[in-house]
């Protein structure tokens, strides 16, 4: 297991830096003068070139990647010209408001959508089934910053039973009840989506495990069918199902962004949102290189996780 880990771990790297040209191009292409942009009313063509100088851009494209690049490997991310603070600092502060929102988010996709298609392939054809299986069309069908908007028009608006933005209330609050409040909607919303996914492909896995022989031998020898289907066939089922959380991971991880916009949440998705209107390059380019280095580590965890059921993958 561990060579299995170190031999991930190292095809992680080209990935990353993969991902770093992606952003630094994309970024070096964007039209406009960032440093007339960061200067705002004080754009004169000396104060341009002094920033221009300072941040570095009058070099060549490719110094700047690899300047940018070296600092990244110290753990330098830059400073936030915008904010006036370390990138690095700014990404951490917002980061732990997104992983509440997006790891309450995964946590429900993954335990409702594994339940509903356990339960769904059980009773194929029945009418838990036909229920399930509209309600997951449903829910796949529904945007999810389109939901957040009807839940916050239903339950804040209306009913007044949650409140509309924010993670805390301003007034007061600031514990976990007051959390739980504020992230119900969001973390529902966010979860929508990625729940039938998992439901659906739960369901299919399910349904080709209890036609397999292992679970009629288990039936004919007198095995409680609860056992067989919540013990033997989802077991067997989870090595398929596992790589599908990792990939919902990521997309609860993206959704996560608009849903922030929604919401008034104060994560890494409104820190990006606010980063690009302002121009603020290495604020964007740290942000992103951050959440797509979390995401390539949970799918290294998620594959570790499905070598740990089946010992086969790691040949």
């Amino acid at each position: 297991m561990g060579a299995y880990i170190l031999k991930r771990l190292v095809s992680a790297i080209p990935v990353l830096f993969g991902i770093t040209v992606i952003v630094f191009l994309i970024m070096a292409l964007i039209p406009g003068d960032p440093a007339t942009a960061i200067l705002g009313a004080y754009a004169t063509p000396e104060n341009v070139e002094r920033l221009n100088r300072h941040l570095g851009l009058d070099r060549p494209l490719w110094q700047q990647y690899f300047v940018w690049v070296g600092n990244l490997v110290q753990g330098d991310f830059g400073r936030s010209f915008a904010l006036n603070r370390p990138v690095l600092d700014e990404i951490l502060d917002r980061f732990s408001a997104t992983l509440v929102l997006a790891g309450t988010a995964f946590v429900l996709c993954a335990l409702l959508g594994i339940v509903a298609g356990v339960v769904s392939a059980a009773r194929q054809y029945g009418l838990a089934d036909k229920a399930i299986t509209a309600a997951v069309i449903l829910g796949i069908s529904v945007p999810s910053f389109f939901l957040g908007m009807m839940m916050i028009l239903l339950f804040a608006v209306h009913l007044r039973w949650l409140p509309v933005s924010g993670m805390y209330s301003m007034f007061g609050g600031g514990d976990l009840p007051d959390l739980i409040r504020h992230l119900a909607m969001p973390a529902i919303a966010l979860s929508l989506v990625a729940t039938g996914v998992v439901a659906r492909l739960t369901r299919a896995n399910m349904l080709e495990v209890l036609r397999q022989d292992f679970i009629r031998t288990a039936r004919a020898k007198g095995v409680h069918e609860r056992r067989v289907i919540w013990g033997h066939a989802l077991r067997a089922a989870m090595v398929s199902v596992i790589p599908i959380l990792g990939l919902q991971a990521g997309f609860v991880l993206s959704g996560a962004v608009y849903i922030e916009i929604v919401f008034q949440w104060p994560g890494i998705g409104r820190m990006l949102v606010d980063a690009i209107l302002k121009r603020d390059i290495l604020l964007v380019q740290g942000g992103v290189v951050f959440v797509a280095a979390c995401y390539v580590g949970f799918n290294i965890l998620v594959d570790v996780a499905q070598a740990w059921l089946d010992p086969r993958i790691k040949t």
